[in-house]
């Protein structure tokens, strides 16, 4: 069965979405459903018969339309996909699922209602090495976890940030460095060390300007399994560094920057454990978007989106369904409180925190 996919939104994202729909076997790009139709050409560019709509309701409507994939501002995913859900459609939606928690669970439950599945874009999950150490951390062979550590560290030019409307504000982009780059790194680190149950922060704007939203996190946390941890976040450390992902137990450690290791070590180290330092210790292929926002690959969307494919044939949850991708919002959230209050705040939410300096509090 071959499933056809549209895509809502012809931006930047969207260009990565149209190329690893490209590159499925059992799926193929039918529709493009955009506002600003001069856009589109590049998107669907080197896709056959695909057509081009500016009414949500004809593109809902399109023959051989399956899936939906949200590819709009953050703080305006839940509309579209609230009303593809209803027409019968799956939906798959990029990172972060929305910006508060009310409409992340306005688009988990319509979903549900409607019996369509639902998947939250976060690539970083399918690459090979955090496959692999993710298998590594649920087999025990950290030992005790006591440190799980995130680290990105990027540059965002001022041109980047006036390049779009949305971009900076607390109504559309839903945070900063946090809720928009960083978010990718949240998602990991939860996925592998398992629920945040507490955490500190400090946030701040120091170095973009006509920005609402904060360039600069440092965040503390403790893990329901009694871990602790750091994450940092910025987009104002030139020329922009590799994403990190650094995991400690009494066993081991793993260090992960971008798609390769600089170090896996373990007592005792296993003949496995040298296969897998001399597979994962190359290069990275790309900057990851360290400091250019264009500069990563397509084939984690690929990858996540082969999953989704293969989670409706086998009428199975995907890896990362709406749930899941609502854990790394309501993280970013409980900081952005933290921040605020100068106090500790303890996950999960009672509900979505009401923030002083943020416009966005209309948005419901």
């Amino acid at each position: 069965m071959s499933y056809g996919f549209g895509i809502v939104g012809c931006g930047m994202i969207a260009h990565f979405h149209a190329k690893a729909i490209q590159q499925l076997k059992g799926g193929k790009l039918v529709a493009v459903f955009t506002g600003h139709p001069e856009k589109a050409g590049s998107v669907i560019k080197g896709t056959k018969n695909c057509t081009v709509y500016t009414d949500y309701d004809a593109f809902l409507k399109h023959p051989g339309l399956d899936i939906v994939n949200i590819c709009t501002p953050s703080g305006a995913h839940m509309e579209p996909a609230v009303t593809a859900a209803k027409s019968g459609k799956h939906v798959v939606v990029e990172k972060p699922l929305e910006i508060t928690l009310k409409r992340c669970d306005k688009i988990i439950t319509t979903c549900d209602k409607a019996g369509v599945q639902l998947c939250t874009i976060f690539p970083s999950r399918f690459s090979p090495v955090n496959q692999t150490l993710k298998k590594a951390i649920d087999s025990g062979k950290f030992g005790r976890l006591t440190l799980g550590d995130t680290y990105v560290k990027w540059w965002r030019s001022q041109e980047y940030y006036d390049s779009g409307d949305w971009r900076g504000t607390w109504d559309l982009d839903g945070g900063g460095a946090l809720m928009n780059q960083a978010i990718h790194n949240v998602d990991l680190l939860i996925w592998l060390m398992g629920p945040i149950v507490e955490c500190g922060a400090i946030t701040d704007t120091l170095s973009h300007k006509r920005i609402d939203v904060e360039d600069t996190a440092v965040v503390t946390v403790r893990f329901a399994n009694g871990a602790l941890g750091i994450i940092e976040a910025t987009t104002s450390a030139h020329p922009g560094l590799l994403r990190k992902v650094e995991i400690h137990g009494t066993l081991g450690t793993a260090i992960v920057e971008q798609e390769h290791l600089l170090l896996w070590q373990f007592d005792p180290m296993t003949a496995q454990d040298r296969r897998i330092k001399r597979k994962f210790t190359q290069g990275s292929a790309t900057q990851g978007g360290a400091a250019d926002p264009k500069a990563i690959s397509h084939q984690g969307h690929h990858d996540q989106l082969k999953d989704f494919i293969q989670a409706l044939k086998n009428r199975t949850a995907p890896l990362v369904d709406g749930r899941e991708g609502r854990h790394s919002v309501e993280m970013v959230l409980a900081v952005y409180k933290a921040s605020e209050t100068g106090r500790r705040v303890t996950l999960p939410l009672k509900s979505d925190p009401r923030i002083a300096q943020r416009s966005g509090l209309k948005k419901q």
